[in-house]
């Protein structure tokens, strides 16, 4: 069979992108249109919340084995089977009738889309010579990045001209080029052409589903169900432990395993996989923070929040191919990544001083530092990681490590609304010490106030009592504020103790004997 043709790099690039972009677009799209669809649909906000949840549990089950999929089905065909049911769920995610149907329809979504991003970063690491691996990287980071920037700005606008079920109808036309591209550009290379015969781990299929479709739901539901004290999420968590027990000791003895752990005996792997993983937590615990911190406390909508994300976004995306380039050109990754680690924590320890008083640009800078930093760590880090794995299991490579980005985004964002929530009590009780009867500088404030509101023409029966109301709000105003710049602290700490483990990223062959098959 004489498919060996050599097709233009770039135009596999593009091909590879296009659902990459969907995929990465449609995971964030659809957060700012809910509260259409719980009217349209008539759901309540528990509920609803479910349209994002049944996405990343099923996205989180399918990105550990997509590899093995690949061999099974062969990439090309597996490939243009995700983009197609993909691009069919999508139609259908718009067109549900109820929220039942909208949920369903959305697992077929998330599922479908879940082998898209490292099917493509596997396709490109292979497509583009060692050399130019730098510069495949910067590219496909683009389209990583680019996703959440454009996402919530392009569903918000859909779903105030038009109505909600656009965010997924606009998927459609898009998908079928992607199809008609994949099919026209796409060659498996010859170690999936000529496959062997292997045998289904069914074993390691079920634990598979059971442990990380547990383990999504408690990071998605644990703060909802105010964690451990629910027995819904302490049942999930002992199955999803007990789960990932079993996957590691069946997977290790199969010999065609469904996730390849083997992987894990190259250091520069396993390392490269925790900083990916502590890279999401912060990733995604920033992108989540400073909008909601925006919104609630400083009266910011969500069109001039997501301008101070923005220009952040940019300078990212900006920077990207100008270290892909310095990668081709031989500079050492771990050394850039170094920086960008520095930077991101440089970029919190800024956001801790935020106040009050601070203006829009006060906000953006910041902003635009941590964009800085992140550009230059996303694009080393994923070649380095990637380098040292052999051709044969780049797909498992990149499903595992697009997994620990994803549950590290999913941990960074649990873990910062539960601290949000606890330093916001402590930070109250510690600032209500100050207003009681006895604290001359309070009675002075309030009486301040009052003999203020007394003058606007405020009764004096009630002036007390609502420059009572207006000293709390301040004070819940005050303590918010706080706990921002407590856990942007505690972020930057996370940026720089992960450091050391730089050293652990070594350029180098794959050892011996980590193939499954």
């Amino acid at each position: 069979m004489s498919e060996a043709r050599v097709v233009n790099k770039w135009l596999i690039t593009v091909t590879v992108m296009l659902p990459t972009i969907m995929e990465i677009i449609d995971t964030s799209v659809a957060n700012v249109a809910l509260p259409h669809m719980q009217g349209s649909l008539n759901a309540g906000t528990d509920e609803i919340t479910w349209v994002l949840t049944s996405y990343l549990v099923a996205n989180a089950v399918i990105l550990p084995m997509t590899g093995w999929l690949s061999r099974m089905f062969g990439r090309k065909r597996f490939l243009i089977s995700c983009i197609s049911l993909f691009t069919l769920s999508s139609f259908l995610c718009g067109a549900a009738p109820n929220l039942g149907f909208l949920i369903f329809f959305r697992i077929l979504q998330g599922a479908s889309g879940g082998a898209l991003i490292p099917n493509s970063q596997a396709i490109l690491m292979e497509t583009f010579p060692p050399k130019e691996q730098g510069m495949a990287m910067a590219i496909f980071g683009i389209g990583a990045m680019f996703g959440p920037i454009i996402g919530p700005a392009l569903g918000g606008y859909v779903t105030d001209q038009l109505n909600w079920r656009w965010i997924f109808y606009i998927n459609f036309p898009i998908g079928i080029i992607a199809v008609l591209m994949a099919a026209a550009f796409l060659v498996d290379p010859e170690y999936l052409r000529h496959r062997e015969k292997i045998s289904i781990d069914y074993w390691g299929l079920g634990l598979l589903l059971l442990a990380f479709g547990s383990l999504q739901l408690v990071l998605d539901m644990g703060h909802q169900e105010d964690w451990f004290d629910s027995a819904f999420i302490v049942g999930f968590s002992v199955v999803a432990v007990l789960a990932l027990v079993a996957l590691v000791f069946v997977e290790l003895r199969h010999p065609h395993p469904i996730v390849n752990l083997r992987l894990f005996k190259i250091v520069s792997y396993s390392a490269g996989n925790f900083l990916m993983f502590v890279f999401g937590f912060c990733l995604y615990s920033a992108i989540m923070l400073i909008p909601l911190m925006l919104q609630t406390l400083m009266g910011y909508d969500a069109t001039l929040a997501g301008m101070v994300l923005a220009p952040g976004g940019v300078v990212t995306l900006c920077t990207m191919p100008f270290v892909g380039a310095a990668l081709s050109r031989g500079v050492e990754g771990r050394r850039i990544v170094f920086f960008g680690l520095v930077i991101g924590a440089v970029a919190m320890f800024i956001m801790q001083s935020f106040t009050l008083q601070a203006s829009y640009w006060d906000f953006v800078w910041p902003r635009m530092v941590l964009g800085l930093g992140l550009g230059m760590i996303f694009v080393p880090l994923s070649t380095t990681t990637l380098s040292a794995i052999p051709k044969p299991e780049m797909g498992n490579a990149t499903g595992m490590y697009n997994l620990l980005r994803n549950i590290g985004g999913s941990v960074g964002i649990a873990v910062s609304a539960t601290l949000l929530q606890r330093f916001s009590q402590f930070y109250q009780t510690v600032l209500a010490e100050h207003t009681a009867p006895t604290n001359l500088l309070f009675q002075q404030k309030l009486a301040t106030i009052g003999s203020a509101l007394v003058a606007r023409g405020i009764p004096e029966s009630s002036a007390g009592q609502t420059a009572l109301a207006l000293i709390y709000r301040d004070l819940l105003r005050q303590a918010g504020m706080l706990s921002y710049n407590h856990i942007f602290w505690i972020l930057g700490l996370a940026f720089l103790s992960v450091i050391p483990f730089l050293l652990l990223l070594r350029r180098g062959q794959a050892a011996a004997g980590i193939g499954g098959h």
